[in-house]
């Protein structure tokens, strides 16, 4: 029997469970970039209007959003969460500011994305879709990061805590979890 999810979604509800306060009381506002079915189904269950899924394209979300341009105010947000999103977006950086802009003081934010270079390589003059994929690995990624993605975060002012699987697991529970290297790394990041 398989449960559908990815080995990095495992391992990031592991760290939503074991090293977060979201199920905590009282709720927490939580915007979700790019809802994952797999999470939409858990997170759904926060109470009220506690939980917000968001997306630039998919109808399905609850609210049209352009990460780069967060019509929200100022400290809106108790948590966010967006995995795999900003290797699609052109002006990542400013995304990242707006998430800091919109998280509460004491809030939190767990921002994911591949880490499949040794640096950080953009080029938003390649648009040619079989180029795209040869230089980023999909034809809608406009960058590969590398370790040094922290410094983005670092930049716009979050505090970041990097937690690799093994930081959380034993050798043994991750082959029993199905966990392994390729899950990646959770960005945890505060404002204070």
């Amino acid at each position: 029997m398989h449960c559908g999810s990815l080995e990095r979604h495992r391992l990031t509800w592991l760290y939503f469970r074991n090293r977060t306060d979201l199920f905590d009381k009282p709720p927490k506002k939580m915007l979700h970039v790019a809802p994952e079915a797999v999470f939409h189904k858990l997170f759904r269950r926060l109470p009220g209007d506690a939980y917000i899924t968001a997306d630039l394209y998919d109808p399905k979300a609850m609210r049209k959003m352009d990460i780069t341009n967060i019509d929200d105010p100022d400290e809106t947000y108790d948590v966010i969460y967006c995995s795999h999103v900003l290797e699609h977006v052109p002006d990542d950086r400013e995304a990242i500011r707006e998430f800091f802009r919109v998280l509460k003081p004491e809030g939190w934010a767990i921002l994911l994305v591949p880490i499949t270079a040794d640096k950080t390589f953009e080029d938003l003059s390649v648009t040619d879709p079989a180029e795209r994929t040869r230089l980023f690995g999909q034809p809608d990624h406009v960058r590969v990061y590398g370790p040094d993605f922290v410094d983005r975060l670092r930049d716009a002012g979050f505090i970041v805590t990097v937690t690799s699987p093994s930081d959380m697991l034993s050798s043994d529970e991750a082959v029993r979890m199905g966990i392994n290297h390729e899950a990646g790394q959770i960005y945890y990041c505060r404002k204070t």
